[in-house]
């Protein structure tokens, strides 16, 4: 009888406790997650779109890369579906297990591995961090962290992704929409009215090329101090006087290998950015402290604060944004400088600086490229007064 009594005692509670427990992922509607959030309604619509939402409701266990509206370029393909499965991991990852990530990168299979259609691993998506910045890799394209989104530990983690994942397929990728490639970036700057100084010192340093071939992939944010902020450089930073590799050092550590539109600056989940710089020197050096101060996006990078005060182009897969000051690395302002470049042919003496001749910098070999068009005399004139005082000093 003891039995018989503690049986209807206890099976009620055993009830009520597994009411309690919470609901299972299947009943998970992604679609209405992000109707939440009106700056993703795009990427929202193209799950629907392409079933992938309905796909979703039965898994658990998942991190979705979603862009938000600004920046997403969808590929006009009839593959559209396998790109939206490839930003979908099968494994849950928060912002604090994506920054546990090795330094050798994390491998992370996808829903598009689970059709068949991806060869060995290009359906895996490579994660890695460097310097707290956190890239998405595809055979095809790099996307960074933005910001988390959503978090339903451990079930779903939704993440904010710079621009969407192609995966390695080359007619996804050719298909891919966006401005053309090859912007002009010299011109461009000489277009803005106010950035004459950095234009010239691009152009004869070399490293506008180098700049120019970054465009692809992830992009380029470019931070361009105006001729005002050259104007204001005080004498004892001395930089006209640096060795022509320290220059092209410094011009490197004003430029983000992705790009970043004012809204995503401002919203910057990692305020430490790496630069170009940082990739010649190594993790950790050369780096810019990126932030929301007063209103406007504020840079910090150890020895000067700057804000952004215009946006000269945004455009996908380039921004540049004119800054108040100069960004002098602390690598080579602050107390303790570095010395990174040894000068080539074996003396002590720094090698020459960077000059140009007329013949190389006159409106019809450079200017016409980018179709800055009139005014040939007075611009050549100015910016090679400008060379001249910068680098021949």
């Amino acid at each position: 009888m003891a039995f018989s009594i503690f049986i209807p005692h206890i099976a009620p509670t055993i009830l009520f406790y597994f009411l309690l427990l919470p609901s299972p992922i299947s009943s998970l509607n992604i679609t209405l997650l992000l109707s939440s959030y009106p700056s993703f309604s795009d990427f929202s619509s193209l799950l629907s779109s392409t079933g992938i939402a309905a796909d979703l409701a039965s898994r658990s266990s998942l991190t979705l890369l979603a862009v938000p509206n600004a920046l997403l370029r969808a590929p006009s393909s009839p593959n559209l579906a396998d790109v939206l499965r490839y930003h979908v991991l099968l494994e849950y990852l928060s912002l604090s297990d994506l920054r546990r990530i090795p330094p050798a990168g994390k491998l992370v299979a996808t829903l598009l591995q689970t059709t068949g259609r991806a060869a060995a691993n290009s359906g895996s998506v490579n994660i890695t961090i460097d310097a707290n910045s956190i890239t998405f890799h595809s055979p095809a394209s790099n996307a960074t962290l933005i910001s988390p989104i959503k978090t339903l530990p451990y079930n779903i983690s939704i993440l904010s992704l710079n621009s969407l994942l192609i995966p390695a397929d080359p007619d996804l990728a050719a298909s891919e929409t966006g401005p053309p490639l090859g912007l002009n970036i010299t011109s461009t700057l000489i277009n803005g009215h106010d950035f004459n100084v950095a234009a010239a010192m691009l152009a004869a340093s070399g490293v506008i090329s180098e700049f120019e071939a970054d465009e692809g992939g992830a992009g380029i944010t470019m931070f361009v101090p105006t001729d005002e902020a050259f104007a204001d450089l005080p004498p004892s930073a001395k930089f006209q006087s640096l060795a022509a590799d320290r220059k092209a050092a410094v011009l490197r550590f004003h430029v983000l290998h992705s790009y970043y539109p004012l809204g995503s600056l401002e919203s910057i989940v990692n305020p430490v950015q790496p630069t170009l710089a940082t990739e010649q020197n190594g993790a950790g050096s050369f780096t810019l402290n990126i932030s929301r101060v007063n209103g406007s996006v504020g840079i910090d990078t150890g020895i000067v604060q700057a804000s952004v005060t215009q946006t000269v182009f945004d455009q996908n897969p380039v921004a540049i944004f004119g800054v108040s000051r100069v960004l002098l690395p602390r690598e080579f302002f602050g107390r303790d400088p570095i010395d990174l470049f040894k000068p080539s042919g074996g003396g002590d003496a720094p090698p020459p600086d960077i000059a140009m001749s007329p013949e190389n910098y006159g409106p019809a070999n450079h200017l016409s490229a980018g179709g800055a068009g009139g005014g040939g005399v007075g611009v050549f004139w100015g910016l090679w007064c400008t060379v001249i005082f910068y680098f021949l000093n």
